[in-house]
């Protein structure tokens, strides 16, 4: 007998319920989509032969319970209408969202939706006596009226959750079982309602305290979204608890004080130096606000969780993709990239930078990206309503929640109302149970009010008139939560005022007010930066490779699998390169890269590289992934040279973005030492993309915070007739940018080069940003080659003096250039016969090596015309910034001359006919006599 045949034969089912039960059936066997959730998970477990008698069979519970209970229901009616109060309960949960009570201010008045009345759904005040099945929301069948009061207190109170948008049916149902079970609430003991005011004291606490002993001082404070206190508090309790090793937090100018202090445990001492002027004169620091802190925070004896608050500018949104580079550089520093559960990242988000910033978009492109997967992200909204001097949402976005752009990754959304705390407590519960199950981003959108300007010294009701009479009159959250624990006895009026007192006077001594542990934990884990602080530029590193190593390196590399058919352009590739290995052919760019990758991942280094058409190249030239030209599959082989686990080979073709991605890797390369992580753009040109990230951190962010970072940059460059999109990394930029040696800037020419370029940024102690200005046409350009023994012998040259024997004596002038004009310039002295100019090249622009150019120099005692020669118009490329380094290297007795393009506005010429001509020109310039 079939499962659904022993079900209707159960005596307890009235006849009504057993034709309605078969309707449905017939319904679930033509179409099981058109039949109600609950439903449709019972009848699949009939279809897996489940029975009756199965566990889960909470719908045939419910018509037990119709029987036992007739004297109080009539089952049979009731189930006939059973399908329209299921689409009723399910109206709620998609659109009970709209009618929560969200706003503390009153400001934002939901309006009645037809959708969520009985009548909507073909019900009547007739049938609200009858008893339905509520699923989750009652383990008891509910009369229709009882069953609308608790759909309205879940779905329409202090939380309104979104979450049926998410296509996957066993988040759903976890979603609604868990918010359905508890009716949209948690139960809090004493205790924790007490240990709750306490958090909000604190919350409140630090912004009187700092109003009343610095006024007038900026501190964009959180007065008004107070309850993010004890929400982060919450947070990094439970992670602890789930065994989270790490917690990131980015974050915003906007309480992040408040957090420093009260969450992150920064001592207040510290902050009232940085408030009365105080500064590291060694470095540029940057206002208090900006800053970042971690320390081990303990919950209990056993227990403790590393917590950062990464550093932050003031361009809004932009440390979310930081905050993921760094997670994931920690995750694959604790070989947790599977699992995914030691390390969370937090970010917290202004509601009108939410949905007014573009990297917003681009960070939750990275959610589920193979290479950018973090486990999901704890998105924290302080929604006070206004962004900056605007608070209208027609004019702050075109969507009707700030959080809606959270919807392209299926995250659920909870709002909840910032003047209630309990309902915020249960969110983030919620919420970090959701990440840590699922492994996906969440938002909890933090509804709440500004109750100062911008900042403290800006009059809001300049813009905001009535919204600051609300808030003028509006009691603050520890006042509203006092009073009602006050009215449940769980307090009384003295002990809230001493717990007021007792924080006052903790700020008072300036001590930390969080505990932390002394000395950071899991030593083995956590990067020690020591070994890199005041290193030198100018420190020897030992790059070169013994030449047996190479070539058993480049042989293991070039090994194909068993059956793996290669394309054609593939394998004559990698029959060149062990030809050029085995000293049979010279050595190309793609050689000589791929043996420093391999040679760093022999020593123990991660190699990280990512960023548009990686793994091929754009000009295909790298060729590091292999694609079975039969089957498909990949095969990596710089994988196989790994030393360490946690320390993988990554070659990654990125998402289309340039922001996010290099603001990623940005962030791993400052998290992890070890690795050389490397962006490349797909050309140099369009690095601009990225330029807050250039600005913000790569090339300041030492200087601000003391933070290292050993990101590289490689931007191709070079003017080949292909346009004013196509030629320029805008190397004038980078150039602009240094100073106090903050970053290195090269332009490498030969293979040999980029082989030790790569290998020295990782075996010198020295972590600062390398931007590489790197070729196009030199990846297979015939003098552009190196041999063996430059990569054995060799190391990388700041400056490469004339490779040809001329005669010194006989040497009128010098020409210094870098880049691939060099090989224009030689090929130009070749064709005309010219012996007595000589060619330097200067391979590393910043910091300029002075000594080693005035030794380059030295040998041409007769030479009085220097001159410089670039591609790039004068007033871009290295000239400018470059001019007095070399003027300080020239005798009294010799000048320095600019030849190239003249002034421009756009980097190059569209047409490749004008390029050829104005390349000839400055080319001709460069050889002729001072004097003509």
């Amino acid at each position: 007998m079939s499962s659904m045949q022993e079900l209707l034969k159960n005596s307890y089912l009235s006849a009504g319920s057993m034709a309605y039960i078969d309707e449905l059936y017939d319904d679930y066997l033509e179409n099981a989509q058109q039949v109600p959730q609950d439903w449709r998970k019972l009848f699949d477990q009939f279809s897996q032969g489940a029975g009756v008698e199965s566990p889960n069979r909470d719908i045939v519970e419910y018509f037990k319970q119709l029987v036992q209970n007739k004297t109080q229901m009539s089952a049979a009616p009731g189930c006939e209408k059973q399908a329209e109060v299921t689409d009723l309960v399910n109206s709620f949960r998609a659109y009970g969202h709209l009618m929560a009570q969200l706003d503390p201010l009153g400001l934002q008045t939901p309006k009645a939706l037809n959708s969520l009345t009985p009548e909507k759904h073909g019900l009547s005040l007739a049938d609200n006596q009858k008893y339905y099945v509520s699923a989750s929301l009652s383990k008891e069948p509910l009369a229709l009226n009882q069953l609308l009061d608790v759909l309205k207190k879940t779905y329409c109170g202090s939380i309104g959750l979104e979450y049926m948008h998410i296509t996957d049916e066993t988040e759903k149902n976890w979603w609604q079982e868990r918010f359905e079970t508890h009716q949209g609430r948690l139960n809090f003991t004493a205790e924790s309602k007490k240990e709750l005011l306490k958090e909000l004291i604190a919350a409140d606490g630090f912004e009187r305290y700092l109003h009343t002993r610095f006024v007038g001082q900026k501190r964009f404070s959180l007065e008004g979204g107070d309850a993010l206190i004890p929400m982060l508090k919450n947070l990094l309790r439970r992670s602890c608890e789930e065994n989270v090793s790490d917690v990131v937090i980015g974050m915003a100018h906007r309480g992040r004080l408040n957090v420093l202090i009260n969450i992150v445990g920064k001592a207040p001492k510290i902050l009232y130096d940085e408030f009365q002027g105080q500064y590291d004169e060694t470095r540029t620091g940057d206002v208090k606000y900006h800053l970042g802190y971690s320390s081990d925070l303990v919950f209990d004896k056993d227990k403790s969780i590393h917590t950062v608050l990464a550093f932050n500018p003031s361009h809004l949104e932009i440390i979310g993709p930081v905050v993921e580079g760094s997670v994931r550089a920690k995750l694959c520093r604790y070989n947790d990239l599977d699992q995914k559960e030691l390390v969370v990242p937090v970010v917290i988000h202004g509601d009108s930078a939410f949905t007014g910033q573009g990297v917003v978009m681009e960070t939750f492109n990275f959610s589920q990206a193979r290479h950018y997967c973090t486990g999901g992200t704890v998105h924290i909204v302080i929604n006070n309503q206004v962004g900056f001097t605007t608070n209208l949402v027609v004019d702050t976005r075109s969507s009707n929640y700030c959080t809606d752009i959270a919807k392209m990754v299926q995250a659920p959304v909870l709002h909840v109302n910032g003047d209630d705390p309990e309902a915020v407590i249960f969110a983030t519960e919620l919420a970090l149970s959701y990440r840590m199950k699922f492994k996906r981003d969440v938002v909890i959108d933090l509804v709440c009010y500004r109750r100062q300007g911008h900042n403290e010294a800006d009059e809001a009701a300049l813009t905001q008139p009535l919204m600051y009479q609300i808030i003028r009159q509006h009691p603050v959250l520890r006042e509203i939560y006092a009073k009602q624990l006050i009215a449940q006895g769980i307090i009384d009026d003295t002990w809230y005022k001493a717990e007021v007192d007792s924080y006052r006077n903790a700020m008072d001594k300036g001590e930390p007010l969080v505990e932390s542990l002394p000395q950071p934990k899991n030593g083995d884990r956590h990067v020690r930066w020591d070994s890199y602080l005041n290193t030198e530029w100018t420190a020897p590193a030992k790059t070169g490779v013994s030449s047996k190593v190479l070539q058993d390196t480049m042989k293991k590399m070039t090994t194909v699998p068993e059956g793996f058919t290669l394309h054609s352009v593939v394998q004559k590739t990698i029959t060149d390169r062990l030809a050029m290995v085995e000293g049979k052919m010279p050595l190309n760019w793609g050689c000589a890269e791929s043996l420093a990758f391999a040679t760093l991942l022999e020593d123990g280094y991660e190699v990280r590289l990512s960023g548009q058409d990686c793994g091929r190249g754009t000009f295909s030239h790298r060729h590091a992934v292999w694609h079975d030209q039969k089957t498909g599959a990949c095969y990596i082989p710089l994988e196989q040279f790994v030393s360490k686990p946690n320390h993988p080979f990554t070659v990654i073709d990125s998402v289309l973005s340039e922001e996010a991605v290099l603001a990623f890797e940005y962030g791993y390369a400052a998290s992890e030492p070890e690795a050389l992580v490397i962006w490349e753009g797909q050309f140099g040109d369009f690095a601009n993309g990225a330029q807050v990230v250039i600005d913000q951190f790569i090339s300041s962010g030492e200087q601000k915070w003391g933070r290292l970072c050993g990101i590289t940059m490689f931007l191709p460059h070079g003017y080949e007739g292909q346009g004013p999109e196509h030629s320029s990394a805008r190397l004038e930029r980078f150039m602009q940018l240094c100073a106090e040696h903050n970053m290195q800037v090269c332009v490498p020419s030969t293979p040999a080069q980029i082989f030790h370029l790569m290998r020295r940024q990782m075996i010198r102690p020295y972590r600062k940003p390398l931007v590489v200005m790197t070729p196009k046409s030199l990846l297979r350009h015939r003098l552009a080659v190196s041999t063996m023994d430059d990569l054995v012998h060799g190391q990388f040259q700041n400056i490469i003096p004339e490779v040809e024997n001329l005669a010194a004596e006989k040497v009128k002038k010098i020409i210094l250039c870098c880049g691939k004009v060099y090989y224009d310039l030689l090929q130009a002295r070749m064709d005309k016969q010219i012996n007595d100019v000589a060619i330097i090249r200067i391979e590393q622009l910043y910091p300029f090596p002075e000594e080693e150019l005035k030794q380059a120099l030295a040998p041409y005692k007769n030479a009085k015309e220097i001159i410089w020669c670039q591609e790039e118009p004068k007033n871009q490329g290295a000239w400018f910034t470059s001019e007095h380094h070399m003027k300080a290297c020239l005798k009294d007795s010799q000048t320095l001359t600019y030849i190239g393009r003249e002034f421009a506005a756009a980097p190059a010429v569209g047409s490749p006919y004008l390029h050829a001509k104005q390349q000839q020109a400055f080319i001709d310039a460069a050889f002729l006599s001072e004097n003509k």
